[in-house]
């Protein structure tokens, strides 16, 4: 039964009401343990999960206990009841913890004995497509090119909370299309190709970034606004670079031309050109105009590869801007600022030039026309082996030696060689990962996954790209079946840049932090945010996340780090002194509130609604990404929140979540996520610390209360109460893991694999790389079961 069912089912015990106590547990031959179980689930669940109530489907006097492995399905949901305090629902009868303990340590100890002794590693989707980040990784780690797959490959869509999950990466024509001709840009720049005209390629700076201090580590100290870029040239020629300024919003002006501005213009650090726009000493020019910046370009030689453009204004100091020009007095001096890059070329080509593609592709080079077919031969060989991930048979080169001849014709060498890249860029080969049941396996049998599976499955979960030459060799020469060899991968992988990808895809999707892009603040409400608040918003938990990884600390840390990370923008909006300058910089935190992910801004933000903050958004993404009992989608219709009384006055965020908890249908699922978002309240819709909230300055209640009564005031001691109960959160963070890692969401029979990751990695307190390398041992990461009989049959 899928995560999502498990919650409805959840959230229907939790709203059940008026538990009794129950009859007393039936005779039976069974152990004192089981006889004691079965009296607390009489007495707590069976008044209204029963045959003839059914509650919630749920009928727990007719699972026998003392047979727990024969009803694992039901178990499993027990006990994540019982792990996360979700039953008896509030306001019903509760036993006490060790009761709780007790039980479901019973039910923990028999599930995962009869996993065991039968495993069930689940079965993922045997053809799974590559997601966009997984295509653009595979094409940089295949021919050294970053390719915006963005511009040509649409967005994914996500199943359990991730874009990688096998069953919803479906292929449609359009799409097959779209992979077409990502192979076709991709092979010519890739191989270096002539061009047959010019072409021009833009650069936007975000419309609401202010632009008033150095904007980049790529752009030279000194600089004030502007952007930095890579750009890939793809030969060796002269190219246009065109500087365009901002606009004026309501005008096409551009701004703040009263006096003298200096432009530096960059190529891979190197000054291009230092180019002047506005007034003269002493002789203003007009403070507005449309065409200052049209002969701000050049046309100078480039070497193809992919290179560094940076543009931005020169600094002036307060001597030199009086030097200048000096304003009158009373005025404030306004800047211009630049609006985009243009690059345009190549003209005058003098050949392809030798960039980190070339070099990749072409390993040889052949020395006459006899030789070309085996040089040929040898660079497709390489290529589709990193491609398809594996040994290449026989019939694959011969189609792709097909492809070659016919690109060559009369034409050369490398047109060949692109042709037959692009035959393998749309490969389905190359677009999916292809897992086969081995040949006379029974039906529903477990099986382990082939070495070159399991190397994709590694390198797909660390760096969601394809495996290097390291990982390939040892799988192909079946080295990774032992241990130590798996140990020895797996850290060499985590230490490796490309482990990044494990803060972009996996951490930037559980933690919501993708969409900070698209979080779209009321400007009205918050006047003060621009885009440069929210990239640093974005920024901080992304070196955050990355920090964890790095230096291998416990995942608890996620919610108790004393640290984080700070520009001069994001310490001015969290109000802490003393920050400088655009430079993202560790800060110790002393604010208990702003400790760990509870008081990054980024997760506030996109937890709110773009005028006000939202307790039940936030709730809800605690319950689902920090607690791991995320509530059930809201019903139809559910009515807006009413900002005034009967009386007319304004209510408070509290008084308007009260009264729609009024009735009794919502009451079910906001009595467990208000309270939870109501602890954040403090925080504005933004991420600022506020004590009071509306027009009428109302202070801010900031208490709660779990379903089990304990108390909490403000994110510091929600804090605290979450991590009184350590296990709950690594089983979350493990959970979600799991999930990204084998691409599909998790079962019932995936549960007692999660508490051996737990087990095996609680004695060096929750690591990163414990949990990491556990789940790359663990049975679903490791197997695979061959399709049932029932569904074999109804393929056939």
């Amino acid at each position: 039964m899928t995560r999502s069912v498990l919650g409805w089912v959840g959230v229907l015990l939790a709203g059940v009401g008026c538990l009794q106590s129950a009859a007393q547990a039936p005779t039976s031959p069974a152990s004192t343990s089981a006889l004691s179980q079965r009296a607390v689930l009489n007495r707590y669940c069976v008044t209204c999960h029963n045959e003839k109530l059914k509650t919630a489907g749920l009928m727990l006097d007719k699972v026998d206990i003392e047979k727990v492995s024969e009803g694992a399905p039901v178990w499993e949901k027990v006990v994540r009841k019982l792990r996360t305090s979700a039953m008896p629902p509030i306001g019903a009868p509760r036993p006490d913890q060790a009761t709780y303990d007790s039980l479901a340590t019973y039910l923990e100890t028999a599930l995962d004995r009869a996993a065991a002794a039968r495993p069930n590693p689940g079965r993922s989707s045997s053809v799974h497509r590559l997601n966009r980040a997984e295509y653009t990784n595979a094409i940089r780690d295949l021919l050294a090119l970053d390719f915006a797959a963005d511009s040509l490959l649409p967005s994914d869509d996500s199943g359990y909370g991730f874009d990688n999950i096998g069953d919803v990466l479906s292929m449609s024509p359009l799409l097959l299309e779209r992979y077409m001709s990502a192979a076709g840009q991709i092979s010519r720049l890739a191989v270096g190709s002539p061009v047959t005209s010019p072409d021009f390629a833009s650069y936007d700076a975000p419309r609401f970034l202010v632009q008033e201090d150095r904007m980049s580590e790529d752009l030279p100290f000194g600089s004030r606004g502007g952007i930095a870029v890579r750009h890939f040239f793809p030969l060796n020629g002269e190219y246009v670079i065109k500087v365009i300024l901002q606009r004026s919003a309501a005008a096409s002006n551009i701004r703040g031309l009263d006096r003298p501005h200096r432009i530096d213009l960059r190529l891979d650090g190197e000054r291009v050109k230092l180019f002047t726009v506005g007034g003269k000493k002493g002789k203003p020019a007009q403070a507005e105009s449309t065409e200052a910046d049209a002969g701000l370009e050049v046309r100078i030689p480039v070497k193809a590869g992919t290179r560094l453009i940076g543009v931005s204004f020169v600094k002036e100091s307060s001597a030199e801007r009086e030097d200048l020009f000096q304003p009158e007095p009373g005025e404030e001096a306004e800047n211009p600022a630049i609006g985009s890059i243009a690059i345009g070329g190549p003209y005058d080509v003098t050949g392809p030039g030798e960039t980190a593609s070339r070099r990749r592709i072409f390993v040889c080079r052949p020395t006459g026309t006899q030789d070309d077919e085996a040089c040929a031969k040898k660079i497709i060989s390489n290529l589709a082996r990193r491609a398809y991930r594996g040994s290449v048979a026989d019939q694959d080169l011969q189609a792709l030696l097909g492809f070659y001849r016919e690109g060559k014709g009369d034409e050369s060498f490398e047109a060949g060689i692109e042709r037959a890249l692009e035959a393998i860029l749309v490969s389905p080969k190359f677009l999916f990962r292809v897992e086969r049941d081995p040949a006379n396996v029974a039906p529903g049998t477990a099986y382990r996954v082939s070495d070159l599976e399991l190397a994709s499955r590694l390198s797909f979960f660390l760096w969601s790209s394809i495996p290097d030459d390291q990982l390939l060799d040892l799988a192909q020469r079946g080295k990774l079946n032992d241990s130590e060899v798996l140990e020895q991968q797996t850290r060499r992988m985590l230490a490796d840049a490309r482990a990044k990808a494990l803060v972009d895809n996996f951490a930037g999707q559980w933690l919501y932090v993708r969409n900070v892009r698209s979080a779209s603040p009321d400007l009205g409400e918050f006047p003060d945010f621009d885009d440069n608040l929210r990239d640093a918003l974005q920024q901080e938990t992304v070196l955050f996340f990355e920090s964890m990884l790095r230096e291998d600390r416990s995942v608890l840390d996620l919610l108790n780090a004393d640290y984080t990370f700070l520009n001069e923008r994001l310490a001015r909006h969290y109000g802490i002194p003393n920050i400088y300058g655009s430079h993202f910089r560790r800060v110790t935190l002393t604010d208990e509130n702003r400790k760990g992910l509870l008081g990054q801004g980024s997760i506030l933000m996109v937890t709110s609604f773009a005028n006000r903050t939202s307790p039940t958004l936030r709730g809800k993404w605690l319950l689902t990404n920090i607690l791991g009992a995320p509530p059930p989608p809201p019903p139809p219709n559910v009515p807006s929140l009413k900002d005034r009384g009967d009386d007319g006055k304004i209510l408070s965020m509290r008084q308007q979540m009260e009264q729609h908890r009024a009735n009794p249908a919502c009451a079910v699922c906001h009595a467990r996520m208000d309270p939870l978002g109501f602890a954040l309240e403090n925080f504005d819709a933004i991420g600022k610390w506020r004590t009071t909230s509306g027009s009428t300055h109302t202070p801010i209640d900031s208490s709660g209360a779990l379903p089990d009564g304990t108390k909490f005031n403000g994110p510091a001691e929600l804090r605290k109460v979450l991590l009184s109960k350590p296990e709950q959160f690594v089983t979350t963070v493990t959970e979600k893991l799991l999930t990204y890692a084998l691409g599909r969401g998790i079962d019932y029979y995936d549960e007692p694999a999660v508490r051996n990751v737990m087990r095996a990695a609680a004695p060096s307190n929750y690591r990163w790389s414990s949990i990491i390398l556990n789940i790359v041992r663990s049975t679903p990461f490791q197997m695979r079961k061959t399709q049932e009989p029932t569904t074999a049959a109804a393929l056939r």
